[in-house]
């Protein structure tokens, strides 16, 4: 097990106040119910940002917290790098309107596309520049304004995801605490099982592509599952590994928040007991990048972490992308 190189100094989340409930659906002529939902996905609400909300105003509203709670100012961030799959713009990075906004002056800004998994490859890019020495202190943001690009007349989509941002301040570690493990991988021959067919530079926007929806999220679920389950048992295999733990030296296993039904078959195969795992999947829907930040930073804040403990993130996303870690806080 390698000595870390980076701690999370300080974890901050932003949810927006509006709550679509699944008994909303039914009002917005959406055929389908609570209880199917709930059956297949373990989701009841999810946050939606307004129309004065962007991925920018909601980072950094995470982003502060995550600073103050670290005792980090503005001018002290070396990096930042945000993972979205719904950024504000196509040009510039949504990250260097953030590095404006916070006012980092010194920072350089970038952002990560790995759609769920884009925290975790966060996390990994900042530590691997920490221990290069390019930097000390940096910011990592996962944030979503998935309402913006799903599609609201496709049921099997529009019920599943949620808006939000999640961010974490790393510092060099100066003792064992800090990440002990990392581990990603991706699969881009898997990509057109959840993508977004139209609106970029190769199926640019015309009238073909608005009146087919193409711009939008679209997602073959059973399929899309079957890799995720698959992918995410390897990924904790892998980070477990790693650190040279088991599931039994897990003391809080914090996946992506994407459906209940691969949640729980992810703990089965680590042998994590579900009382170690946490759950938000039912408040939150699938936040996409913003997933296991805003878990991590509700397990901080409510009290099931403590100093240390060993916590397991692990994510899988659209490209394919997964990812994980082990963490000694």
């Amino acid at each position: 097990m390698k000595r870390p190189t980076a701690y999370l100094a300080g974890i901050g989340k932003y949810a927006p106040t509006r709550i679509l409930k699944n008994a909303d659906f039914a009002a917005m002529g959406i055929d389908t119910t609570d209880e199917w939902i709930v059956q297949r996905t373990g989701i009841r609400e999810r946050h939606i940002a307004d129309a004065t909300e962007t991925n920018t105003s909601m980072s950094e509203r995470a982003a502060r917290i995550a600073m103050e709670r670290a005792g980090v100012q503005a001018g002290e961030i070396d990096v930042i790098v945000l993972g979205t799959a719904s950024p504000d713009r196509l040009l510039p990075a949504t990250a260097v309107e953030l590095q404006a906004a916070l006012g980092a002056k010194r920072a350089a800004a970038f952002d990560v596309m790995a759609a769920c998994s884009s925290f975790l490859y966060g996390l990994i890019v900042a530590e691997g520049l920490m221990q290069s020495g390019a930097a000390e202190t940096c910011l990592v943001v996962g944030t979503e304004k998935l309402s913006s690009i799903v599609d609201w007349k496709d049921r099997s989509t529009c019920v599943l995801f949620g808006d939000g941002a999640g961010a974490a301040i790393l510092k060099r570690s100066r003792g064992g605490r800090g990440i002990l493990s990392t581990f990603f991988r991706s699969d881009g021959t898997l990509a057109e099982l959840l993508w977004r067919p139209g609106g970029g530079a190769a199926l640019p926007f015309d009238e073909q592509v608005l009146q087919d929806r193409s711009f939008y999220i679209k997602m073959e679920g059973r399929e899309v599952f079957r890799h995720a389950v698959r992918s995410m048992t390897e990924a904790t295999d892998r980070a477990l590994d790693g650190a040279k733990l088991t599931g039994a030296d897990i003391d809080l296993l914090i996946p992506h928040q994407a459906n209940m039904r691969i949640i729980e078959a992810t703990a089965k195969h680590a042998a994590i007991p579900m009382e170690k795992v946490f759950v938000n999947v039912d408040r939150y829907g699938n936040t996409s990048s913003a997933s296991v930040a805003i878990a991590l930073e509700e397990a901080q804040a409510s009290g099931r972490i403590t100093d240390g403990m060993n916590v397991l993130l692990v994510a899988f996303g659209a490209g394919f992308t997964w990812a994980s870690l082990v963490i000694r806080f």
